[in-house]
């Protein structure tokens, strides 16, 4: 027989349904004002549902090489900076985790007084910088800037994450014959994959959603990204807003398709490492 509902229950209920509208209805109000016309936008009352459904905003988009090409940009320095975040925080995760050396917490500590800095602060230098190696308004630029940014939160995960995994699996491959380089790929590395998901997805989110940076360093519009291109929308007597909204939805979608994918991997990932064995 079924328990029946208690008066906590439904207060729990109606205060998730309270917190479920709250956050939907501006990705609504996104999506649908992507469907209207730039006018009717506008309108008074404003309404939340198209009179008239239009895909001109998306149409747009996809017939402007340019806009497409700022979709391209954000996929190529997102993708790039979180292969190379993954590898490298892999690597030094799998040091930090199993190895002792010297300068092992001189650098974690480095590492973690990293977090402790705004980047805003470190945007002159890094301008200076790129300047000074030849590097402005390139890839190289953002997947540079992007991994300094990326790199030490996604050491600090692996190596909770490594550090959760029993050392007998190391022990085991080297009584076999093997070296740490095979204990790590071939054996903790496919037992990480929730450690290495939630590492991705972070790295990849922030990479994808930078502002500040993408603006400063680059300049063409060959090398803007989508929060450069929304932002592009935004004429000197006029803003594009249905665009700005068709823009957003497409730049969320495949995040949020991400994110619903690997999810389950990506909370394991992120609790995984506040557990120490």
């Amino acid at each position: 027989m079924a328990k029946p509902f208690s008066f906590l229950n439904i207060i729990t209920y109606l205060g998730l349904a309270i917190g479920l509208v709250y956050a939907c209805f501006p990705v609504l109000w996104m999506l649908f004002s992507s469907l209207k016309s730039n006018r009717e936008i506008f309108s008074l009352p404003p309404e939340l549902f198209p009179k008239e459904y239009t895909l001109k905003a998306y149409y747009s988009i996809f017939s402007s090489p340019m806009k497409v090409r700022f979709f391209l940009n954000s996929y190529l320095v997102a993708t790039v900076v979180t292969l190379l975040t993954l590898f490298v925080a892999i690597l030094a995760g799998y040091s930090f985790s199993r190895h002792s050396f010297k300068l092992k917490k001189p650098l974690n500590l480095f590492i973690i007084s990293t977090q402790t800095v705004p980047p805003i602060s470190l945007l002159i230098p890094y301008f200076g910088i790129v300047v000074a190696f030849r590097m402005y308004d390139t890839y190289f630029a953002l997947i540079f800037t992007y991994m300094v940014f990326t790199l030490p939160y996604a050491i600090l995960l692996m190596t909770g994450y490594f550090n959760t995994l029993p050392k007998e699996l190391d022990e085991a491959v080297i009584i076999d014959g093997g070296s740490s380089f095979t204990a790590l790929w071939r054996v903790l590395v496919p037992v990480s994959i929730p450690g290495i998901v939630a590492t991705g997805v972070y790295t990849f989110l922030l990479s994808w959603n930078e502002f500040l940076f993408a603006l400063t360093l680059t300049k063409s519009t060959e090398m803007r990204t989508v929060p450069i291109g929304i932002q592009l929308l935004m004429g000197q007597h006029s803003y594009e807003w249905n665009e700005m909204m068709a823009m957003s939805i497409l730049g969320s979608f495949p995040v949020l398709i991400m994110y619903m994918v690997a999810q389950r991997y990506f909370l394991e990932g992120l609790t995984a490492g506040s557990v120490k064995n």
